[in-house]
């Protein structure tokens, strides 16, 4: 046994050796020809040095010549004009040491014309000397270059970029991502890689499957947008920053689009409710009676409700309302085909939380649960995940899941708003907070709804 194992474990060494002298050898070719790519790489640096060297060369030469034919020209006017000068000077000098008065005055009056003509002639054919002809002011520095030179080195794949998600922006269906690198001089391209985020617990599986992935290719800057997201959804962003040598990974990061905004549609609103300009408040108007009269609208003594100008059939979606000082409503989603008199969960087309004083309860096809809701509750957030068939609610301020339902859509749904005192405003197109931001499911502060406050629910209703 024992030697049977040794047969074996020099079989293996054998194999072991065959691969090492394999890759000296390997080694040996790789070194030959990375040497003579060091050497071409050098040659051709040369190359281009040598042709700048020319290059400028003949740019000095050039100026030159021209310089000095302009000085020479310069140089052959104010020789012109001295011997001029000295021509005239001789002459009046000449004519000074004439004793012959008349003849003086004819020949005096002649040669100050002359020098007047020569002074004027030489002040337009010299011009001020210029300092700048002398060549002084052309500079060569190479600094930079030298630097890069000192520089050379094999190339290495570059450091993995970071991404700035205190840059980073969204909106309900677009996601701007930007990142940093510290050698951006040795990047030749990023790849944006993204997927959605599906908890914790899968995300080492999603990291190494390729074929969840959606990437971007030869991204050349430092930011990109991503359009046509799933709205009120968590994604994973993934940068890869690329040169001649390989690539690096960013820390993935987590980032998420934001929910689609709405307003409400003042003809799925009841007469005696009141809408905003902005369409983001109601409130009950006894004395407002509206001129509309559209299909659409319901004239129920019993239920003040309206609803948002949206049917969502697909992604994540969290908005909040703010209840202000109202103590009577129902908040929750419907399908359009609900009757409009009875968004209040008292149907099987229905979902709400619902307050009656300081009752608070969650009601469905007519049936209600009460749920344990602290009495100053005044903001509740909504939120709706279509795909995962769950509508849930929570207290925002606390940082609380109050319910959630489990739901088997199969129609568009719309967010409905019912009052019955003071009024309500909705905030929508909000990022799901971060308290929950992951899909496991949370306890809920619910308990099946029995005994005396059935009846006084009915009685709110």
């Amino acid at each position: 046994m024992n030697l049977t194992n040794l047969v074996k474990r020099n079989s293996e060494l054998e194999n072991q050796m065959a691969k090492l002298i394999q890759i000296c050898q390997q080694v040996e070719v790789n070194t030959a020809m990375h040497e003579a790519k060091l050497m071409e790489e050098c040659d051709e640096l040369i190359e281009i040095i040598q042709q700048r060297k020319q290059m400028i060369a003949v740019k000095i030469k050039e100026t030159k010549v021209m310089k000095l034919r302009k000085l020479a020209q310069q140089v052959a006017n104010c020789r012109q004009c001295l011997e001029r000068s000295t021509v005239l000077i001789n002459q009046a000098e000449h004519i000074l040491k004439e004793n012959d008065q008349a003849r003086f005055l004819q020949s005096a009056k002649n040669i100050a014309e002359r020098v007047a003509m020569a002074t004027a002639s030489s002040q337009v054919l010299i011009p001020d000397i210029n300092f700048n002809d002398a060549f002084e002011n052309f500079a060569l520095d190479f600094s930079r270059e030298k630097k890069l030179l000192e520089g050379l080195d094999y190339l290495t794949a570059p450091n993995p970029p970071s991404i700035r998600e205190e840059l980073c922006t969204a909106s309900h269906d677009t996601i701007t991502v930007h990142w940093i690198s510290d050698d951006e001089f040795s990047i030749s391209s990023y790849e944006l890689q993204y997927t959605i985020f599906t908890g914790q617990a899968n995300f080492i599986s999603l990291y190494n499957s390729v074929d969840s992935w959606m990437i971007v290719p030869n991204i050349k800057q430092n930011h990109y947008t991503v359009h046509g997201l799933q709205s009120g959804t968590r994604y994973i962003f993934i940068v890869k920053a690329i040169n001649q040598a390989g690539s690096r990974n960013s820390e993935p990061t987590r980032l998420k689009t934001n929910s689609q905004p709405f307003k409400l549609d003042p003809k799925m609103t009841h007469k005696k409710l009141k809408i905003s300009n902005d369409g983001l408040q109601m409130e009950k108007d006894e004395s407002s009676l509206k001129k509309s009269h559209t299909p659409e609208r319901f004239s129920s003594t019993g239920c003040y409700g309206a609803a948002g100008n949206i049917f969502i059939d697909s992604g994540c979606h969290y908005w909040e309302v703010v209840m202000g000082s109202s103590t009577w409503y129902a908040i929750g989603i419907a399908y359009k085909s609900a009757p409009k008199n009875e968004w209040i969960g008292k149907n099987a087309s229905s979902w709400v939380f619902s307050r009656c004083n300081s009752n608070f309860v969650v009601r469905h096809n007519n049936k209600e649960m009460l749920v344990d809701v602290p009495p100053q509750l005044k903001r509740l957030g909504v939120l709706l995940d279509y795909d995962n068939n769950m509508l849930s609610f929570y207290d925002p301020a606390n940082s609380l899941h109050l319910h959630t339902f489990d739901v088997t859509f199969i129609l568009p749904v719309c967010p409905t708003f019912t009052i019955w005192n003071k009024s309500l405003m909705i905030l929508s197109g909000l990022p799901a907070p971060d308290f929950i931001d992951y899909p496991e499911r949370q306890e809920c502060n619910c308990r099946p709804q029995e005994s005396p406050y059935v009846s006084g629910m009915k009685a709110c209703h």
